[in-house]
């Protein structure tokens, strides 16, 4: 039972905050990607099946231990409040592990992720069985996602895909950053724009849901305008379940990062991003997505929407933040990048508006791009 614990990954989309992660392969096949420095330094493996269950075995033992705690303590096997209490804040040494079962049973115990970066590059027949045994496990899941390449989508068949839905894999995201090849060289995404379309639409057709990920700014400043329209002119040839944005932030530690103080790359600020993002909806054309911009590296937060029908929204929110006058825009960066607002409606709080305002006047007084170094620093926070 592995000593009572089980391995975890370090990352998962933010949609997946609630769902159970199980390790299937560690860290990167490609480890390449110029803005990334999740598994840098890290060696990429394919963990055993046989290991993969032991994993499984451990955790359904934990699921049998909190069920246990929460009859002892009166709660008929529901996790409720107190009994996640019981495991978050006892002295009995829960680790976490069984912190994370908590968690995921407290949410309702009906998501699955499986990590690391690209578990489907595993043999269709492995995973099929990691995937039967899961549900086996625990058969009140209603969900099994993970994390895929294009370039691995594009070389798996069909009918492959089609057994893995068939097996319980419910959806899965793709990092497809950008649908312009000059960028995708740049950032050494060892992809192309063809790669994601055969890739994306292998995963349609198979039944999977899927969802792609985009990152407005990747472009720079040299690349803007083309990273906008040719990786909306991909995602019309996908029509994917989900469109979603992640703002970009460059992070120390990266080739990207080592570009930008070169001067081989030059990021665009927070305005000019959100003009290619209209730029980038306004392109979306013939298909039924819904683009969700679930970061809080995203200066708008309520671009959400399902295409077409709600497309003229989208574009009519940037609009609404381009009219507002210099002042409040600069508070509602403000404002959003400490956590604050949600919502271009959330300026109309008056004494919130007031408080970031007098923050405002004092970066003014300090000058020389003090504000937008310190809205830097929070937003490398988020990464």
């Amino acid at each position: 039972m592995n000593g009572g614990t089980f391995e975890l990954g370090p990352i998962r989309p933010p949609s997946e905050a609630r769902s159970l992660l199980i390790r299937l392969t560690r860290n990167c096949p490609w480890n390449k990607c110029a803005f990334c420095h999740t598994y840098r330094g890290t060696k990429f493996e394919l963990r055993p099946v046989e290991e993969i269950k032991n994993d499984i075995r451990t955790i359904q033992s934990m699921v049998e231990k909190i069920t246990e705690t929460s009859w002892k303590y009166g709660h008929g096997g529901r996790i409720t409040q107190s009994v996640a209490n019981y495991f978050f804040e006892s002295d009995e040494g829960h680790g976490e592990g069984i912190r994370s079962v908590v968690a995921w049973l407290y949410f309702g115990g009906e998501s699955v992720f499986l990590q690391d970066a690209n578990s489907i590059i595993m043999k269709t027949d492995d995973l099929v069985e990691v995937l039967n045994f899961i549900r086996e496990q625990f058969p009140w899941v209603q969900r099994i996602t993970s994390y895929c390449r294009s370039k691995t989508a594009a070389r798996k068949s069909v009918e492959e895909l089609t057994r893995l839905k068939e097996a319980g894999l419910s959806r899965i995201h793709i990092g497809l950053e950008s649908g312009y090849d000059p960028v995708l060289d740049f950032i050494k995404k060892g992809t192309t724009a063809q790669d994601h379309i055969r890739g994306g639409q292998n995963f349609v057709a198979s039944g999977i849901s899927l969802s792609e990920y985009v990152i407005p700014g990747l472009g720079g400043d040299r690349w803007s305008r083309e990273h906008a329209v040719e990786t909306a002119k991909v995602l019309n040839a996908i029509n994917p379940d989900f469109i979603r944005l992640r703002t970009l932030q460059v992070v120390r530690g990266t080739d990207l990062y080592d570009m930008l103080q070169k001067g081989d790359f030059h990021p665009l600020p927070d305005e000019e991003i959100l003009r290619e993002i209209r730029l980038f909806i306004e392109t979306l054309d013939g298909i039924t997505s819904t683009v969700v911009s679930d970061h809080i590296l995203n200066l708008l937060e309520e671009l959400e929407g399902k295409l077409p029908e709600d497309k003229p929204r989208l574009l009519a929110t940037i609009d609404r933040f381009f009219a507002l006058p210099d002042r409040d825009r600069l508070i509602y960066r403000l404002g959003r990048r400490k956590g604050i607002y949600r919502r271009l409606g959330d300026l109309s709080d008056a004494h919130t508006y007031n408080r970031i305002g007098e923050i405002i006047d004092s970066y003014s007084a300090e000058g020389n791009g003090a504000m937008d170094r310190d809205l830097s620093k929070i937003m490398q926070q988020y990464i």
